[in-house]
């Protein structure tokens, strides 16, 4: 009886591989092989016209002798980890004050949700204005309390690099429609066996229900990071990197190497930005033990 489903269960494995053909091709041809020519271009000079030449790992070498690149990966270190904590934080608190549906929760919700709907870009331009010296609100603001003050935030030194900053950091809606999702999926038995055993409201948040959170709080601590990896409209619609190299990152260089027809040269860049992607991927994992059941 045993061989019998287990010769039944081979069989339909043999259909879902059939399924899942078209899905792994389409990966194959427009997602594999571009990266697959990404790294092997990646040790060549190429200006995109010629035959590239390959020069192994001197554009690594020339990339990480780069006092620019270098900054980069500085700044994205600090995103990195205001993204991983306050970004995500932020997220996951509105998400808690969201779920108890306190009064007035659904115009809460609105008003959270749409500037998320909102390009980057525009959010951008938005935020040149906010901070903008003579005419932004933030400086007008500021202005009532100290009549004297005058700062050029995306200009001035560290001024840039915090006004970058708040142009994304407190619109974490997808980190609370993740953990709201995970929220609404706890079986309410769990909340009736606490309360029979005197547990308090800080207890069920702590020991039950941010437990329960933990892969939605994971996605959301990958998504924030590699979204600062990836981050180009926030920073080029506003700084364009300055003032000097205060605000540079990797998809800056990126982007200044292909228009400088160094292909192979970005390149390397976007191999060490895939790199630095898939270990956020695997220490995020490892932290939030995301490959382990929740129940």
């Amino acid at each position: 009886m045993l061989e019998k489903y287990t010769s039944l269960e081979k069989k339909k494995f043999k259909w879902i591989y059939l399924f899942l053909l078209p899905s792994f091709s389409i990966f194959a041809v427009f997602y594999l092989y571009a990266i697959a020519n990404v790294v092997v271009t990646s040790f060549t000079k190429w200006d995109g016209f010629n035959a590239p030449h390959f020069i192994f790992i001197q554009n690594y070498l020339k990339l990480f002798l780069n006092s620019t690149f270098l900054i980069s990966l500085r700044n994205l270190l600090f995103w990195s980890a205001i993204a991983g904590t306050i970004h995500v934080g932020f997220g996951v608190l509105v998400a808690f004050v969201l779920y108890r549906q306190p009064h007035g929760w659904k115009f809460t919700r609105a008003v959270f949700m749409v500037p998320n709907v909102i390009s980057a870009a525009a959010w951008a331009l938005i935020y040149k204005f906010i901070f903008n010296n003579d005419m932004g609100i933030l400086n007008h603001l500021i202005r009532i309390f100290n009549p004297g003050f005058q700062v050029q935030w995306y200009y001035q030194s560290p001024y840039a690099f915090w006004a970058i900053t708040l142009t994304w950091l407190f619109y974490a809606v997808i980190v609370t429609l993740l953990v709201m999702n995970d929220l609404l999926a706890i079986p309410a038995e769990l909340f009736e066996a606490a309360g029979l055993d005197g547990a308090s409201g800080w207890q069920i948040v702590t020991k039950i229900q941010l437990p329960l959170c933990r892969y939605s709080i994971g996605t959301g601590v990958i998504c924030a990071i590699t979204s600062r990896v990836a981050m180009y409209e926030q920073i080029v619609f506003t700084t364009a990197g300055g003032p000097g190299d205060d605000t540079m990152n990797l998809p800056l260089i990126l982007v200044q190497a292909i228009n400088n027809m160094k292909y192979g040269y970005a390149n390397a860049v976007s191999v060490v930005m895939v790199i630095l992607g898939l270990l956020v991927l695997a220490l995020v994992n490892k932290l939030f033990r995301m490959n382990e059941s929740v129940y």
